[in-house]
C-alpha cells in the first residue's frame, strides 16, 4: 500500500526540518516546498535544499514568490535586522502575510498531488511575536481549506499540520536529535554572512542558541 503524501513547507530552518521529519517518521511520503520570496538571507534555498535531500522527499519545489516587490519586512526591504534582543510587539522581521500565502499554495500543491497534510513548523511558545505562528492561525485556515476547496467540499481537504506548534526550542532540538538532524545542514540566522554564518545576534540566532543550551547540546553552526 502507497503511502499517504504530506505537503511540508521546508525552510531551510530547523523547526520546518524537525517538523518534516516528524512527519516523515509517521510513514507520510514528504513533498518539500520551498520558496525564493525575495529574502535577503538566500543562503537559507541552500539550506532548503540540504534538508529536502536528507528527508529523501519524493519531490522538491521552490516556488518563486515575490514579496521582495511588496516589501514591509526587514527580510526582504533594505532594513536593519533588529540584533538588541526582543522587541516589544510584532518586529519588523515579520513578513507580511508570508504564512496565508505559502500555506495557500501548499494547499494547492496537496490538493492537485491527493495529500493529506500540509506541514508547517510554526511554534507559538518560543517564537518572535508573529501573529501566523499562532494556533489560532492554524485553526482558521483548516478552516479555509475545508470551506475554499473541491476536496474540502468532498470532505478531503488536507489537515493542516503543525507538530511543533506547543514545543520549547529546546523540545524542538532534542526532537530533531533523536531523528538523526545534522543541524549543520539547516540555516536559521536572518542575516548571515555571505558564506552563511549566523550572526548570532537576531532574534532567530537567540532562539536557536537558547533553544541548544537548554538542551544540553552545542549548535554545530556555531564554533567556539
Amino acid at each position: 500500500m502507497a503511502s499517504e503524501k504530506a505537503v511540508a513547507l521546508v525552510s531551510g530552518g530547523m523547526d520546518s526540518a524537525v517538523a518534516a521529519a516528524l512527519t516523515k517518521e509517521k510513514g507520510r511520503e514528504i513533498l518539500a516546498l520551498s520558496f525564493d520570496y525575495g529574502q535577503r538571507h538566500r543562503v537559507e534555498l541552500e539550506a532548503a535544499a540540504r534538508v529536502a535531500a536528507w528527508l529523501g522527499a519524493a519531490e522538491h519545489k521552490t516556488i518563486r514568490v515575490g514579496l521582495d516587490q511588496i516589501g514591509g519586512s526587514a527580510l526582504t526591504d533594505d532594513l536593519e535586522v533588529p540584533k538588541d534582543g526582543p522587541s516589544c510587539g510584532i518586529p519588523i522581521t515579520y513578513v507580511p502575510s508570508r504564512n496565508i500565502i505559502f500555506l495557500s499554495i501548499g494547499l494547492s500543491w496537496a490538493e492537485a498531488a491527493g495529500a493529506r497534510e500540509i506541514v508547517i513548523g510554526a511554534n507559538a511558545l518560543d517564537y518572535s511575536g508573529y501573529p501566523d505562528c499562532r494556533g489560532e492561525f492554524i485553526d482558521a485556515f483548516q478552516e479555509v481549506a475545508q470551506k475554499g476547496t473541491k476536496a474540502g467540499m468532498e470532505g478531503k481537504a488536507p489537515l493542516v499540520v503543525a507538530p511543533l506548534l506547543e514545543m520549547s526550542k529546546a523540545r524542538i532540538v532534542i526532537e530533531g536529535q533523536r531523528l538523526g538532524l545534522d543541524f549543520g545542514i539547516t540555516s536559521s540566522c536572518y542575516d548571515p554572512s555571505p558564506t552563511g554564518k549566523p550572526c548570532g545576534k537576531c532574534d532567530s540566532c537567540r532562539l536557536r542558541a537558547k533553544g541548544f543550551a537548554e538542551a544540553g547540546l552545542s549548535d554545530p553552526l556555531v564554533i567556539p
